[in-house]
C-alpha cells in the first residue's frame, strides 16, 4: 500500500509548506510594525504587475532554473552537489573567453559557443570533486563547498591579472563585442506603439532554460543513461549487481550537473552584464539547492520553484525600495521556504501519510464489509 498518492507528494506537501512559511513570514512582518497584506500586494505588483517586473522575475527565474537542474541531476545519483556556485562562476569565465576571443558573425552562433564554453568550464570544475568521490571516497559535499571558494579566487586572479583591460580600475573584462549581445525580451516583444519589458534584463536565455528542462526530463526518464543514474542513486549495490559502474555514474552525473550550472552564465554574463564581473553569480548556486528540493528534483517542479524564487527576489527588491522593510527580510522568507520544504519536510509529510493510509484502510474496510455481509 502506498503511503501517499503521487499528486499529494508533488503538489500538496509543497503548498502546505509554503503556506506555513507565509504565515510565519507574516508574523515577522507584523513584529517589525508593517502590514503583511500590504507587503504581499507590493511584492505582487512589483514582481508581476508590469512587464518590467515580469522581466526581472523571469531573469532571476532563468538563473535558478539552471542551478536547480544542476542540483537535481546530481541528486538523482544521490550526490549532494553544493558546488553550483563555483561551477557557475567558472562557467562565466568560459563564456567570457568564448565571447572575447572568438570573432562571432552573429549572436546565434555566439550563443551556441557560449553554451559550450560555460558548460565545459562548469563541468570541468565539477570533475575533480566527482573523481575524488568516486576514486578516493572524499565526500562530495565537502569538496564542492571548498571548490566554491577556489573558483572565486581563480576568477579574481583572472580578472585582475589577465582579462582586465589595460588602464581599467574595476576587476572586470571589457564589454563583449556587439555580435555577441543577446536579444532581450524588449527587443523581441516590443512594437512601434508599445515598449514591453523596457530596461529588464530578461533575454533569449530564458528559452534555453526551458529547453534544458525538457532535455533533462528526456535524459532522466527516457534514456538508458538516465535509468542507470537513477538506479545507482536508489541503490549502489543493486546497480553494481546489474553491471552499472558506480564510478562512471558519479562522474557522469557531476559532469552534467556542473555543465548545467556553468550554462547559467549565458544569462547573467552574456545576456545581462555583457561582460564578466566579480560576484556575477550572486548566490544563485545555493538558491538552486532549495529550488531543486522544492521541485522534488523534477524539471517541471524545478521550473515552478524557480519562478517562485524569482518572484521573491524581484518582489523583495520592490519591498525594500518602497517600505521600511529591510531587504534582508526576503532572505528570511527564503530561509523559511527552504526550512519547511527541506529540513522540516517530515513535519508536513508524516501527518499527511497517516491521513492517506487511514483513508485507504477505511475504503478497504468499506469495500470488504458488503462482501462479508453477503
Amino acid at each position: 500500500m502506498e503511503k501517499m498518492p503521487r499528486w499529494a507528494d508533488v503538489i500538496l506537501i509543497p503548498v502546505i509548506s509554503l503556506l506555513l512559511a507565509a504565515i510565519i513570514s507574516a508574523l515577522v512582518i507584523l513584529a517589525i510594525g508593517e502590514n503583511p497584506w500590504e507587503a504581499v500586494k507590493l511584492m505582487v505588483s512589483g514582481a508581476l504587475g508590469s512587464t518590467y517586473g515580469w522581466g526581472y522575475t523571469l531573469y532571476y527565474t532563468t538563473n535558478f532554473i539552471f542551478t536547480g537542474l544542476a542540483f537535481a541531476i546530481a541528486f538523482h545519483a544521490r550526490l549532494f552537489n553544493i558546488g553550483a556556485e563555483g561551477q557557475a562562476t567558472l562557467g562565466g569565465l568560459g563564456v567570457a573567453i568564448v565571447c572575447l576571443y572568438i570573432p562571432w558573425p552573429h549572436w546565434t552562433l555566439a550563443l551556441v559557443g557560449a553554451m559550450l564554453g560555460g558548460a565545459v568550464f562548469g563541468a570541468l570544475w565539477a570533475w575533480l570533486p566527482a573523481y575524488l568521490q568516486a576514486k578516493r571516497g572524499s565526500h562530495i559535499v565537502i569538496t564542492t563547498i571548498m571548490f566554491n571558494f577556489i573558483a572565486a579566487a581563480v576568477l579574481n586572479y583572472m580578472l585582475v591579472n589577465v582579462l582586465k583591460p589595460q588602464g581599467a580600475q574595476d576587476p572586470a573584462t571589457g564589454p563583449f563585442p556587439a555580435n555577441t549581445h543577446l536579444p532581450t525580451f524588449q527587443d523581441m516583444f516590443s512594437t512601434a506603439e508599445t515598449a514591453l519589458f523596457r530596461g529588464a534584463p530578461v533575454n533569449v536565455t530564458f528559452f534555453v532554460a526551458i529547453a534544458a528542462c525538457f532535455a533533462l526530463w528526456a535524459l532522466i526518464w527516457r534514456t538508458r543513461l538516465g535509468y542507470q543514474i537513477r538506479a545507482h542513486g536508489h541503490s549502489e549495490t543493486a546497480g553494481h549487481y546489474a553491471g552499472i559502474s558506480a564510478t562512471k555514474m558519479i562522474v557522469v552525473a557531476m559532469l552534467l550537473s556542473g555543465g548545467l550550472a556553468g550554462m547559467m552564465a549565458i544569462n547573467n554574463v552574456m545576456g545581462e552584464a555583457e561582460r564578466l564581473v566579480l560576484n556575477a553569480v550572486e548566490g544563485a548556486g545555493f538558491i538552486g539547492i532549495a529550488v531543486a528540493l522544492m521541485g522534488r528534483n523534477h524539471p517541471f517542479g524545478v521550473f515552478i520553484a524557480a519562478l517562485l524564487f524569482g518572484f521573491l527576489y524581484q518582489g523583495g527588491a520592490e519591498l525594500a525600495l518602497w517600505t521600511d522593510i529591510p531587504r534582508e527580510l526576503i532572505v528570511v522568507i527564503q530561509a523559511l521556504v527552504i526550512l519547511f520544504t527541506g529540513a522540516l519536510d517530515n513535519m508536513v509529510r508524516m501527518p499527511l501519510e497517516k491521513f492517506f493510509v487511514a483513508r485507504a484502510k477505511r475504503r478497504e474496510a468499506a469495500s470488504v464489509s458488503p462482501a462479508a455481509a453477503e
